[in-house]
């Protein structure tokens, strides 16, 4: 048995995808030119269970792209009242925000989520928010930049995640020069040796890492 029916099988195990949330993954493959981008079915779910599981106050999203994965992230929120609770998520591309509002409506998040258009780079440090749970999920040469941006302003025990961390497994090519790759590598080797976290690589679709700051 291979890898991909191993997949599949769990795929099976799982609860099934909210039909919203698969109209939003095949609008996604019928519309845009990236779909593969979309975190997809297995990665939304764990990301919905993981933010469950740590019921934040304040999340921070790091490249929304469709909202995939910020309608999963903003499920986290809903064991609070309903005046608390809100996740930030930041797209840079605005010809993506018809899309985002409108599955934000259809799973009825919209009151939870603001949405920032523009670069992350530039409106992160105008957010006076201190973060629960932080997903970083955008281009990979920021991904460091991103990462000392926000980890002064996760709390003791917050989290933080990052997509795409095992890139293709082109990590494993350090004499690569795309700048892409040296992003990831370079994230990955600072993440190891910052003693402020403690870290888990999980080898699951195309990598996640899962950060959680030191109390």
């Amino acid at each position: 048995m291979n890898s991909n029916e191993l997949f599949e099988y769990a795929e099976q195990h799982s609860s099934r995808e909210y039909p919203f949330l698969d109209r939003l993954n095949r609008e996604t493959h019928l519309t845009q030119v990236y779909p593969r981008m979309l975190a997809g079915h297995m990665q939304g779910m764990l990301l919905r269970l993981i933010s469950q599981m740590i019921n934040p106050r304040r999340i921070l999203e790091i490249g929304t792209f469709t909202g995939y994965s910020a309608i999963n992230l903003a499920m986290g929120l809903f064991s609070l009242p309903a005046e608390e609770g809100v996740l930030h998520t930041i797209e840079v591309d605005p010809e993506q925000e018809t899309i985002i509002r409108k599955y934000f409506r259809e799973a009825g998040i919209e009151k939870k989520v603001i949405l920032h258009i523009g670069e992350a780079m530039k409106i992160i440090p105008t957010l006076d928010e201190t973060w629960d749970l932080v997903y970083i999920d955008a281009d990979k040469p920021n991904y460091l930049n991103y990462y000392d941006l926000v980890i002064d302003r996760v709390r003791p025990g917050g989290f933080i995640l990052a997509d795409n961390t095992l890139w293709d497994g082109k990590v494993l090519n350090p004499n690569t020069r795309s700048r892409d790759t040296h992003g990831i590598i370079d994230f990955n080797e600072f993440v190891l040796a910052d003693k402020r976290v403690e870290n888990l690589l999980l080898p699951f679709r195309d990598g996640l890492m899962i950060i959680r700051k030191n109390a």
